[in-house]
């Protein structure tokens, strides 16, 4: 059986950031690595997006970058811009294009479908599986998008709407998202905060036409592109292995209140290749704790008060859009998070505590 220096567990966004980031800076060019990656092609499956707080590899891959944003509850819309910190939509076809066309140039770097042929005793592993347990107790972000495309002119494509809870709640939290790629196309996407124990938040197909064609006032359309997905609001477990490090959701690297995760990835993976000669010993990357007993008190408050969610979500934007964005980003100071704090409705939050 093969031997690797290093082995790769998953080849989806996390795996193949890793890699690539080894690759550009040559931290590959003397170890062998092995990706294990059952799919039997690479196409277009996922949209990533995120404000562009930090610096990546990957801007040849953006569809769309927005300097505008609104959100929106019934009867009301905030406005806000995103100049400094633009939101941007990567397309997983041109990432996954762009990924594979350079590891290709490297001999050292295998594409497995499964562990069998390899032999992971003296290999370095970097798992992007997440060992997650069935429980009827955990929240997940819960979505269906299409890609839609219009005869004329319908869309402004300057702004994108981040959510719209002028929806059907049934109980949980829930809202649209728009992101116009062009004034003729869009992604439209139903997304719930929920424990998916309701299987009626799952007629996704019906939510999304009712939307486009009675909200949006869109009759004529085609969709040329459909996307599901779930992300988990929890924290899968991660236990510590000396010679095996979990990344991506795996890792966790996504934020639990806003399941944005592509940018951490892109961060942990810089956090590796620089320290990837020591790597058995380097410590451990993780979302600062800061932020992960911040999402503890949210994602409480969000499941005993989903109600209270689409006005929380509102008076959150209504501080400083700047301010917002690097703490829903993991970028933000103490005086930007008490300005965030302050917000919230206080005897809520503070009950969440002792849940």
């Amino acid at each position: 059986m093969r031997e690797f220096d290093y082995i790769i567990i998953g080849g989806g966004c996390s795996g193949l950031s890793l890699a690539y980031e080894l690759e550009i800076h040559g931290k590959l060019k003397d170890k062998t690595l092995a990706i294990i990656e059952p799919r039997e092609e690479y196409k277009k499956d996922k949209t990533w997006s995120f404000w562009k707080v930090a610096s990546h590899n990957f801007d040849d891959c953006v569809k769309k970058n927005w300097e505008n944003f609104s959100i929106n509850i019934p009867t009301k819309t905030n406005h806000l811009e995103c100049v400094n910190y633009p939101y941007q939509s990567v397309d997983s076809g041109l990432f996954y294009e762009k990924v594979n066309t350079k590891l290709k140039e490297n001999n050292n770097i295998t594409f497995f479908k499964n562990l069998k042929e390899i032999n992971l005793k003296n290999s370095f592993i970097f798992n992007s599986v997440p060992s997650i347990k069935k429980d009827h107790r955990n929240l997940w972000q819960h979505f269906c998008g299409v890609e839609i495309e219009t005869q004329n002119d319908f869309f402004d494509d300057s702004i994108f709407n981040i959510m719209d809870f002028d929806c059907d709640q049934r109980e949980s939290v829930h809202f649209f998202y728009t992101l116009p790629y062009s004034k003729t196309k869009a992604l439209v996407e139903t997304t719930w905060l929920s424990k998916m124990n309701d299987s009626s938040q799952k007629d996704y197909d019906k939510q999304i036409k009712d939307y486009i064609e009675n909200h949006l006032n869109l009759k004529n359309y085609k969709i040329t592109y459909k996307e599901e997905g779930a992300i988990p609001l929890f924290y899968p477990l991660n236990e510590a292995t000396k010679h095996k490090i979990n990344i991506g959701t795996a890792g966790g690297m996504t934020r639990l209140s806003t399941g944005y995760t592509f940018l951490n990835i892109q961060e942990h993976s810089k956090y590796i290749r620089e320290n990837i000669e020591s790597i058995s010993n380097t410590k451990k990357f993780q979302i600062s704790k800061k932020y992960q007993f911040l999402d503890e008190i949210f994602l409480k408050v969000l499941e005993k008060h989903p109600k209270k969610m689409p006005h929380i979500f509102f008076k959150m934007f209504k501080s400083s859009p700047k301010t917002v964005i690097k703490f829903l980003s993991n970028k933000s100071n103490f005086v930007e998070d008490l300005s965030i704090i302050l917000k919230m409705p206080k005897w809520t939050f503070i009950k969440a505590l002792f849940y």
